[in-house]
């Protein structure tokens, strides 16, 4: 292994150790950080200086992403002017590894005369800035990533994974569903695959290719090439789901030493489902679903096509991967 992979391994392995190193001390205090958050009449205010505010605004960042306002304050520009962005009813995130930060205690006057509370992460519970704070988590690490235990590696990877764990607890705690989480990233992927349901893109009414379980082998394809999406739903007298036929089930008839002119939809249905594993049924999604959930399905299957469903299991309608993808939906 060379230098640099080495290097790069024990960084990694230093860095996974340090935020392992922080489940044992999620405890009362991380719940009193969560309240205090979740009770926030106004913005939570994300605060550090130097590396701890890089990590700072990616908590703020996501914390705004996921139903929690937030905006990140610069203290040195806070100590300048920008205090003012504070208000009652707001709760002050503060990241400092020290706790001694001059431009963190700095701002620590106005922060107390509005009656803000500080939820501070640091990897010293006893610093100044600890004392002055309502709820303190801390977020030491044993040692830095940096061959001369300088720089910033092991700290900011911690801080900002408790960052995101409160992140992610107010969020369970404000319920925040699919679609909410769309709002709020409405042009971005991520709100595109939350936005996005199967009942936008599925083919309807006559594009839904169907042939009855009794069609032959020729309807079969007639209804096939007819629909071009490469497969049709067949069904029994009632209309009711029985199973698919794919192209590839049609390939894969021919080779066979037998005939198939005489072979029946149905037939060839039932087989195609037995030897891909014994479930007699097709494998179907809900109008309402996520677009992402059928792509899912598809990639865990190995399959192209999916058959939507009405309550008495009848047909209405199919989406294929191609109309995921050109709707732009990635797992």
């Amino acid at each position: 292994m060379s230098a640099a992979r080495r290097r790069a391994e024990r960084v990694l392995r230093l860095e996974a150790e340090a935020i392992l190193a922080l489940v044992p001390r999620l405890d009362e205090r991380f719940d009193r950080a969560v309240e205090a958050l979740h009770r926030c009449a106004g913005r939570v205010i994300v605060a550090g200086m130097g590396k701890s505010g890089h990590v700072g605004r990616k908590i703020a960042a996501t914390l705004a992403s996921t139903g929690t306002p937030a905006h990140f304050l610069h203290p040195a520009e806070g100590v300048h002017g920008d205090l003012g962005m504070l208000a009652r009813g707001d709760v002050v995130l503060a990241l400092s590894n020290s706790g001694e930060t001059d431009e963190m205690l700095a701002m620590l006057p106005a922060v107390k005369r509005l009656g803000v509370p500080i939820v501070l992460l640091t990897g010293n519970p006893a610093s100044t800035l600890a004392r002055q704070s309502d709820v303190v988590l801390d977020v030491s690490v044993a040692e830095e990533a940096c061959p001369m235990n300088l720089a910033p590696t092991c700290s900011t990877t911690a801080a900002l994974a408790v960052g995101d764990a409160l992140a992610m607890a107010l969020l369970d705690l404000r319920g925040l569903r699919p679609e909410d989480f769309a709002a709020l990233h409405p042009r971005g992927t991520l709100g595109w695959r939350s936005l996005v349901r199967v009942g936008d893109l599925m083919h309807t009414g006559a594009a839904v290719p169907i042939v009855t379980a009794d069609a032959l082998m020729k309807d079969v394809i007639v209804e096939m090439t007819d629909k071009r999406l490469g497969m049709t739903t067949v069904v029994d007298t009632r209309g009711r789901l029985v199973g698919v036929i794919t192209d590839g089930d049609l390939r894969r008839a021919h080779l066979r030493s037998e005939p198939i002119a005489h072979l029946t939809a149905g037939a060839l249905a039932t087989q195609r489902d037995f030897h891909r594993g014994g479930d007699p049924r097709a494998k179907t999604v809900q109008a309402e679903d996520l677009a992402a959930k059928a792509l899912e399905i598809m990639e865990t299957h190995q399959i192209t096509s999916l058959v939507i469903t009405d309550a008495d299991r009848r047909p209405a309608g199919v989406i294929h991967l191609h109309d995921i993808l050109r709707a732009k939906i990635d797992v």
